[in-house]
């Protein structure tokens, strides 16, 4: 049996500064990963299957477009017994559905002792899928493909996640999007030596699919702000394309007190505390 983590990944910031003709739309995103996510597991069967465990199975059928099972087909036509721990929200905004494919890719290409795909035929599978196989803080632009490691090391950090129970679907929140051809982040990004300059410089630059994304659902805004409220946050935001907002702090005692405030308060929406990967 072989085994990978799918680390939530996390935009901190996410313009949108063009779309080619084909549609597919351009972005300046800096991306990182938290230390939650799901799990996929690999065992050797005669014919490919998967199976959906865990607290958030419910809300993701098993069905022949699973992302899990495309990128299993990506690589060949072996079998194998795909299981997915299901733990982040569906269609949330951190690229849970990229993630477990990328965490495929890399558990069957063990299993199977075989290379991973070419970056086209990854790129085919979804525009973060990418980025999640890459599993560490990068710069990514063009439709998900141009992945620059940064210049500077992040500071050490932590998160929390907190996702109102409302699936956001990707097109609908692109579509509503007022303007595709804003700036893109500065050339040249500052360093960051601590969380403070590292907020500072976020708060500088944008998620440009937040306001899209709270006029089709406004609990989001409601997430933020709750997330905004807790002692310690030094920035919240939307991440992707929502509707999982993230919170800023420099202290994992902060971080996990905020979650379980919010947690408390908010007892049916999904919260978690995580360290920022890097």
């Amino acid at each position: 049996m072989t085994e990978a983590f799918a680390r939530a990944k996390i935009n901190l910031t996410l313009h949108v500064t063009g779309q080619r003709p084909d549609g597919y739309h351009l972005l300046d995103s800096l991306v990182v990963f938290a230390d939650v996510g799901d799990r996929v597991r690999a065992e050797p069967a005669e014919a490919l299957s998967l199976a959906i465990t865990g607290p958030q199975a419910a809300n993701l059928p098993v069905a022949d477009d699973n992302l899990v099972l495309r990128a299993a087909r990506t690589l060949g036509g072996q079998g194998a017994r795909l299981t997915l721990e299901k733990h982040l929200p569906v269609a949330s905004g951190i690229g849970g559905g990229s993630a477990d494919a990328a965490a495929a890719l890399v558990a069957l290409a063990r299993l199977w002792q075989v290379p991973l795909p070419d970056p086209a035929a990854v790129l085919k599978l979804g525009a973060d899928v990418p980025v999640c196989l890459e599993g560490r803080a990068v710069r990514m632009a063009g439709v998900g493909e141009i992945l620059t490691p940064l210049a500077a090391p992040l500071p050490e950090a932590w998160l929390v996640l907190a996702n109102p129970g409302v699936s956001v679907p990707t097109p609908p929140v692109f579509k509503a999007l007022a303007r595709r051809d804003n700036p893109p982040m500065p050339d040249d990004l500052p360093g960051w030596p601590t969380v403070e300059s590292l907020a500072a410089l976020l708060a500088t630059q944008r998620n440009d699919l937040e306001p899209p994304a709270i006029a089709l659902a406004p609990e989001i805004a409601r997430t933020r702000a709750a997330l905004a409220a807790q002692p310690g946050c030094l920035l919240a935001r939307m991440s992707g394309s929502g509707a999982t907002c993230f919170g800023l702090f420099a202290a994992e005692e902060a971080a996990r007190a905020a979650a379980e405030a919010i947690g408390t308060q908010h007892p049916g929406w999904w919260v978690a505390p995580a360290r920022m990967v890097g």
